[in-house]
């Protein structure tokens, strides 16, 4: 898993900035120095997290080199600045860092970073000077991108060599998009250059922020501290109103990684933009300039990439199936407002086939569990909640007179508690959903107390590994009471619970902003007392996937909190549970169906296509071997999306000719944009429905033991919770 830079995720929202405001003043080195703030801040984040976080952990000897460790590799996440001689001269101090924190005494801290800015300017001194020096491409070579894991260089020729191959393939990457020599030059010397400006715009707060995300993630990888600028940031994804492409980006080595499309933004709505894309440029308006973005802050990214409503921005793209130094693309992004209704659950029902006729089976997608907080407590009856969408949505379909019903939370990386809690309750009479014990060790029972249910017929909830937290609660507590079956993936594992505390509210004497400090306060756990976290909830009938199970989830998080197991609580199983034996066979009649089904066997493919992408750390700089890599992955991925086309009975694509990439991709790109969303095909969500229906249609009858949607004792309108 890759360190986050700051240890934090923006989304693009609202506020116009240009590019030229967007670029910070440099900071002059000896203005680097920890604050009288940043003194009064260590205090209280040490404070309440030796009091009041969850995971009891002493700032010894040992939690100081991890934070040491966590330090250096955020500042140096490739190895490519520091010399080995630097970070043994520096491991003096690994184990006094712990003092340092509890004393407030950060001068180490900036004196590791001002060796790094150094270290900075030198590598970009040198980069600028050998971009003037020919490259021989027909030699076999090759260059590891991804250095986390490997040596820090001995000396200055170690360090020169693996600069070398860097710029050698950053030139390689330019050149088979088709750009001239002197434009790569160009690019090239202004990425450099934008490195070494963005390094020297890095601020006291900046700073400090780095080292106390180092500190934060040592303890566990939800603890945050979020200086007074990312502070605002965390402000605007937590925002119902918001303008902007509707996107979450992380930065990862120096790459600003897409984490998350928002639902109902312009970016999910397009349907060009995905989870793990690399944005490498920008562009503004329609004849603005591409701006180079590697090697970017990430809060400078997010400012070049904002703007009002209605305007437009190019982003130049790296696929998340492109290795590094693949050929890119543009996509165009109008920025709008989010359209809240498309981030709400929606209704949709599927034509399955059985025997000879047809069954319906309805779905209900749930992006996020969201309530309007504000809207409720001003007393508004008719405030949105997903509960509240979702009780109307399941009298739809009733209905429709749907067969079954199948709850699609794929990618739904939770929110409001209480709002999983009272979904459960449309589906069970009444009874306790999930367990909460704080970092005193009491357990706190979440339960639903309103008697009756809003659908009693054959349920599924569908999930994948990004399925979390809220998420999690809601299918393990189906599963649990057996009232579904739990269809899909192993979920993410995210069990804790984090609170956001405002560090000025502690502080009467402080003058500046302290930021504040995001803490792991809770763990969840299941009513069966198995927690949710790290193992996350295993399906009764799991999809196979192309992806390994080892970098998924919260199991791929370093310092990670582990899974734990506390006392069950009594409640009443679901009167008709699905037999054991039924489960079996409807196993068996899925395992069958998706041997012999071309587009499920094309979706595994494409994931251990990605899977492969994301484990290639070796590129070669040959040129015609890379061209072969290319052409050999574009004609794989081509043949793929055929092989789903033609299990829908749709027409092939026709594979593009090599070359239509970097700037003229950009219209080729809306074609395919509009091709995806028209034929749009979720062989994950066909398998669901096809399991339902072998459900329903099962000569055991076991469907006929549920109690039927128009029996009088639904009670589809269970009372909604009032304000106070």
């Amino acid at each position: 898993m890759s360190k986050l830079t700051y240890g934090a995720l923006l989304l693009i929202a609202c506020f116009f900035t240009n590019a030229a405001d967007a670029l910070a003043p440099s900071v002059p080195i000896d203005q680097l120095a920890p604050q009288p703030e940043h003194r009064r801040a260590t205090r209280l984040i040490t404070h309440f997290i030796a009091n009041y976080h969850y995971k009891k952990v002493q700032l010894d000897d040992s939690l100081s080199e991890v934070i040491f460790k966590n330090y250096l590799d955020t500042l140096d996440v490739t190895k490519s600045y520091f010399l080995q001689t630097d970070v043994d001269e520096f491991s003096a101090y690994s184990r006094e860092l712990g003092d340092d924190l509890r004393n407030a005494d950060l001068r180490v801290v900036y004196e590791i970073f001002v060796r790094y800015r150094k270290r900075v300017e030198d590598r970009i001194a040198y980069a600028i000077k050998l971009i003037q020096t020919p490259f021989d491409f027909a030699i076999d070579e090759s260059f590891d991108f991804d250095r986390k894991k490997a040596a820090w260089p001995k000396n200055a020729t170690e360090l020169d060599e693996l600069w070398r191959k860097r710029i050698k393939n950053d030139w390689l990457s330019l050149r088979l998009s088709g750009k001239p020599t002197k434009s790569i030059a160009d690019t090239l010397k202004k990425r450099y250059e934008g490195l070494a400006r963005q390094t020297a715009q890095i601020n006291s707060e900046d700073v400090f922020q780095t080292f106390m995300n180092a500190y934060t993630t040592a303890i566990d990888p939800h603890t945050a501290y979020f200086s007074p600028r990312t502070s605002e940031n965390f402000k605007i994804r937590m925002s119902l109103s918001l303008e902007g492409i509707g996107a979450v980006l992380q930065s990862d080595n120096e790459y600003t990684v897409v984490h998350e499309v928002v639902p109902g933004g312009p970016a999910g709505l397009s349907g060009k933009l995905h989870s793990n894309d690399r944005i490498v440029g920008i562009r503004q308006g329609e004849k603005g300039e591409i701006v180079d973005v590697i090697g970017w802050r990430l809060d400078d990214v997010v400012d070049l990439i904002r703007g009002p409503k209605g305007s437009e921005v190019t982003l130049q793209i790296l696929p998340k199936a492109a290795a590094p130094g693949a050929p890119t693309k543009l996509i165009k992004l109008q920025r709008n407002t989010i359209q809240l209704d498309e981030q709400a659950a929606q209704e949709k029902v599927l034509d399955v086939p059985l025997d000879k006729a047809q069954i319906e089976i309805g779905v209900i997608t749930i992006p996020t569990f969201y309530m309007d907080f504000e809207a409720r407590m001003r007393g508004d009856e008719n405030y949105r909640s997903t509960t509240r969408d979702v009780r109307k949505l399941i009298g739809e379909l009733r209905a429709k007179k749907v067969a079954a019903i199948v709850i699609d939370l794929r990618s739904n990386g939770g929110g409001s508690l209480s709002e999983a809690t009272e979904l459960t309750g449309l589906f069970i009479d009444k009874g306790p959903v999930v367990q909460v014990r704080n970092s005193q060790g009491r357990v706190q029972l979440e339960q639903d107390t309103d008697a009756g249910v809003a659908y009693d017929g054959p349920l599924a909830v569908l999930v994948d590994r990004n399925s979390a937290s809220a998420s999690e609660i809601f299918a393990a507590a189906i599963q649990d009471y057996q009232r579904g079956l739990i269809l899909g993936e192993t979920t993410f594992g995210k069990g804790t619970v984090q609170n956001l505390v405002d560090l000025n509210r502690f502080d009467e004497d402080a003058n500046g902003k302290l930021g504040e400090l995001k803490a792991t306060i809770a763990q969840f756990f299941r009513i069966k007392g198995d927690s949710t976290q790290h193992r996350g909830v295993v399906p009764d009938i799991v999809f196979p996937s192309g992806f390994g199970t080892k970098d998924q989830g919260e199991r791929a998080l370093e310092h990670a909190l582990p899974f734990a197991h506390i006392a069950a609580v009594p409640f009443t199983p679901a009167p008709t549970p699905v037999p054991l034996s039924e489960v079996e066979k409807l196993r068996d009649l899925h395992a069958k169906r998706i041997a012999s089904d071309r587009g499920y066997q094309a979706v595994l493919a494409q994931e251990r296509a990605l899977q492969v992408a994301a484990d290639t750390s070796v590129v070669s700089l040959l040129e015609s071997k890379r061209k072969a890599e290319h052409e050999k992955a574009r004609r794989e991925q081509n043949e793929r999306e055929n092989q789903i086309r033609s299990a829908h009975g749709k027409q092939p694509i026709a594979l593009k000719p090599d070359g239509e990439t970097g700037e003229d991709a950009d219209a080729l790109d809306e074609d395919e944009g509009k091709t995806k969303t028209k034929d749009k095909f979720d062989v994950l969500l066909e398998e669901a429905a096809n399991i339902m229906r072998d459900l329903v249609g099962s000569n055991q009858g076991v469907a006929s033991q549920f109690v039927t949607s128009d029996s009088p004792s639904v009670k589809a309108n269970k009372p909604a919770p009032r304000s106070p």
